[in-house]
């Protein structure tokens, strides 16, 4: 990392110009820069944020909103980590800077909205070159002028925010979690159960996607989908290193094509794959054994992917893998059938579980009926998980939603979900036949649900054994 003479820039400043910088060098700095100021097209998705804003309007009426983008987060000492919006914020704005603060004030017959963002830096006091979050270390940022025609909001500088914040009067929700400073300055005007209020209800609002979500969302799968094309090219260098050199292949794929990874990359090889949340991905790759790899593109407007396919890395199958595979993929078919307008959430679920509770009764692992199995859950020792989540800009999207409106609600067009069947068979698991011990399979795609049926997102990748052989050979050829 880059420094200055003087090792580092400064951070902390009062008053203006901090010491040890001379007068000749500040008048210097201060002068002979070009204007830069930009004309700029309101982003794609400014309609669909205005109307998100318009129903979040409508729910609390004669309330001030006030959602958080968040702050930088210290990694180490002085560097931080690439920054995220968070969810709401990004879902209410398009906006995805650090700092960021979008208020909705209440006024007769609504709300007027007003993003608070950071302004250019001030080079006239030095900011811009002396402060290590100053343009000339981290980048322009957008005049106040620019943002305004990006987003179609009126913004104002967020230095002031806290001072508006403090002064308001009348009812005022946030959005927690976010932004300590926010939060502080409305101590005395919040509640924690009004503000989970308005976190429910944002978690709910994406419940079902709109048309340009939907389109995101494709794009995320599509890139994903070049993603484990890419992996399964250069599976002969990961049997040479390690399970990193498939996270570093993907994690490309993602940083080229989009923002970064959804979420940490599952890059799972032989007994790993049987670990749900494997993702150390330090192990070996070896011949002869199953690579269970979950990984997904997050675009560069924050929706995520989110497929598993689980690979011979050999490119072939052994008896024992395929008899697993095979059946995931029959409970896979099973629940993306159940995915329709008007279904309850939770049928592709049960109809996935119905069929791994038959074949780990045909097999001979479980004592049936199937129905007894069921109703007491033993299929859940390999099984362990749920079938599925929504699926959006979180991998586990609108995760605090209201039980009846997600677990126990009903599919609409415009949601989308996974549906990712497993069976895990745990290499020290001694009610197996030890020629099961070690496997883990899992098949992972995102479903839309449409006015008739569904469709398959990652229709593209291969799904039945026979073809995740030939494309892998293909691939490999």
């Amino acid at each position: 990392m880059a420094e200055t003479a003087e090792e580092q820039p400064i951070t902390q400043r009062k008053n203006g110009l901090s010491r040890g910088v001379s007068d000749e060098l500040a008048e210097n700095m201060a002068s002979g820069w070009a204007d830069t100021e930009a004309d700029l097209r309101p982003i794609a998705q400014a309609d669909n944020t205005a109307a998100r804003r318009a129903v979040l309007s409508a729910r609390f009426p004669g309330e001030r909103l006030v959602v958080p983008a968040g702050n930088l987060k210290t990694r180490s000492n002085d560097t931080e980590y690439p920054f995220r919006a968070a969810t709401d914020y990004a879902y209410l704005t398009g906006d995805l800077k650090e700092d960021g603060v979008l208020v909705l004030e209440p006024v007769a017959g609504g709300h007027d909205a007003v993003l608070y963002r950071l302004p250019r830096s001030d080079k006239e006091n030095g900011e811009f070159w002396l402060d290590g979050q100053g343009e000339l270390w981290a980048g322009r940022r957008h005049s106040l002028t620019e943002a305004q025609a990006l987003y179609g909001l009126p913004c104002r500088d967020v230095r002031t925010v806290t001072d508006v914040l403090r002064r308001a009067d009348g009812p005022v929700r946030v959005v927690r979690g976010h932004d300590a400073g926010i939060e502080t300055a409305l101590a005395d005007k919040i509640t924690a159960r009004t503000d989970e209020e308005l976190r429910v209800f944002l978690s709910e609002m994406r419940l079902v996607k709109d048309e340009f979500e939907v389109g995101e969302l494709q794009k995320a799968v599509d890139s994903t989908v070049r993603g484990f094309e890419d992996v399964v090219k250069v599976l002969d260098k990961a049997e040479a290193t390690s399970e990193r050199y498939i996270e570093g292949t993907f994690f490309l794929r993602a940083r080229v094509e989009g923002n970064d990874v959804g979420y940490g990359s599952i890059c799972a090889a032989g007994p790993h794959a049987t670990t749900i949340h494997w993702v150390r991905n330090d192990g070996p790759v070896r011949p002869g054994d199953l690579l269970l790899l979950d990984a997904g593109v997050e675009t560069h407007t924050l929706y995520t992917a989110d497929i598993t396919r689980t690979l011979p890395i050999n490119g072939t199958f052994s008896p024992v893998q395929r008899k697993i595979y095979d059946a995931v993929y029959e409970a896979q078919e099973a629940g993306i059938a159940a995915v329709r307008p008007g279904a309850k959430y939770q049928d592709f679920h049960h109809a996935a579980q119905r069929v791994l509770a038959e074949k780990l009764v045909e097999w001979g692992l479980l004592e049936g009926p199937v129905e007894r199995v069921l109703e007491l859950g033993l299929q859940r020792r390999w099984t362990m998980t749920g079938t599925g989540h929504m699926l959006g800009m979180d991998v586990h999207d609108c995760a605090v939603a209201r039980r009846e409106a997600y677990a126990d609600g009903t599919l609409e067009p415009g949601m989308c979900l996974t549906v990712e069947p497993g069976l895990y068979f745990q290499p020290d698991d001694l009610t197996l036949p030890e020629e099961y011990r070690g496997i883990g399979v899992r098949i992972e795609d995102d479903i839309l649900v449409t006015e008739d049926g569904n469709r398959n997102l990652s229709a593209a990748l291969p799904r039945t054994s026979e073809d995740v052989e030939a494309w892998m050979a293909r691939l490999k050829g």
